[in-house]
């Protein structure tokens, strides 16, 4: 028997009705990922990759269509089935991170522990085990407002993991991270993919993370696009990076300038495309000038001003009688 997608989403509708329009977030949307696959969603905002997200986390309900988690169409689950599935089967990594601040590191990580009925010595073990995994374990005590932004995003991670999840979700974790601390967060998820076959779906704007993710699937006005429209990704690649933007890790280097040896090609094309007209009319052709009238090189600036003919400058000088 064939190995069963962590995720399949077949036809995904999502619509929702904002006074009298109707806005389409999702349009017949199908994804399928495997275990052990990093896959990241890409596109403009708007263009529905949250939403989908959430679709798949049983946070939101599709208009039409299914989403199945190991079979399972969860599309007809019940709210109380859907928390099971997220406290059981899905981890989550938020942009803002989403810690107590109350709460040390370890005691977030320990609270998804909680809430699933785990006892404290299972817990204990396990909240040790995970901060270690993500380097902090000689930081468990500290609260978040003592960490950094990368560690605090270290610590989400280790709390998605608390109860052994197969299916980690991401939504722009590194938004708010500079691009060093995005390249040593990406290394620690890949890390997990590799090490403990964890399935892994993000969203980002970030270059880095293109570079750095194996699958890109890109969305654009709430489509999936198929690969021959994809244009995104080739277009963010296209430029040099950053001298500021931080150093990807050697293989992932080797691995994108292999994948890119069509840069130059890309580029041409790029150049050559016409960039669409303003609001999408043709634009008036300038109109000739009037005959015997004089050519000005540029336009006059504020030095060249001069008064009309018909009107005196006035002497700001003079004095009223």
């Amino acid at each position: 028997m064939p190995d069963l997608p962590v995720v399949s989403a077949i036809d995904v509708n999502r619509e929702f009705q904002v006074g009298s329009e109707v806005v389409h977030a999702v349009r017949d949307a199908s994804l399928e990922v495997h275990r052990g696959e990093f896959v990241a969603l890409i596109g403009r905002s708007g263009s529905g990759k949250t939403t989908l997200l959430n679709i798949i986390a049983g946070l939101d309900k599709p208009t039409s269509g299914i989403v199945k988690i190991d079979g399972e169409d969860i599309t007809k689950y019940n709210e109380r089935q859907l928390t099971n599935l997220r406290r059981h089967k899905i981890g989550f990594v938020f942009q803002s991170f989403g810690l107590l601040p109350l709460l040390s590191a370890a005691e977030n990580v320990e609270i998804a522990l909680r809430i699933a009925g785990a006892g404290l010595r299972a817990r204990r073990r396990r909240t040790d085990e995970l901060m270690e995994m993500v380097g902090l374990a000689g930081r468990a005590h500290h609260r978040p407002y003592e960490l950094s932004g990368g560690e605090q995003q270290r610590v989400a991670i280790a709390r998605s993991l608390a109860n052994s999840p197969e299916l980690v979700l991401a939504d722009e974790p590194t938004g708010e991270l500079d691009s060093s601390t995005a390249v040593s967060i990406f290394e620690l998820l890949g890390s997990l993919v590799q090490e403990q076959n964890v399935t892994i779906i993000t969203t980002t704007h970030d270059r880095t993370v293109m570079e750095f993710v194996p699958r890109i699937e890109e969305m654009s006005d709430g489509h999936i696009l198929t690969p021959d429209e994809q244009e995104l990704f080739e277009y963010t690649m296209r430029d040099e990076r950053s001298h500021f933007a931080a150093e990807l890790p050697a293989d992932i280097q080797e691995e994108v300038s292999a994948t890119f040896t069509r840069e130059t090609e890309v580029r041409h094309v790029v150049q050559q495309r016409e960039l669409p007209a303003r609001d999408g009319r043709p634009q008036p052709e300038p109109e000739p000038a009037p005959a015997g009238a004089a050519e000005e090189s540029e336009p006059a600036g504020p030095a060249d001003f001069r008064p009309p003919p018909d009107r005196e400058r006035p002497d700001w000088a003079k004095k009223e009688d």
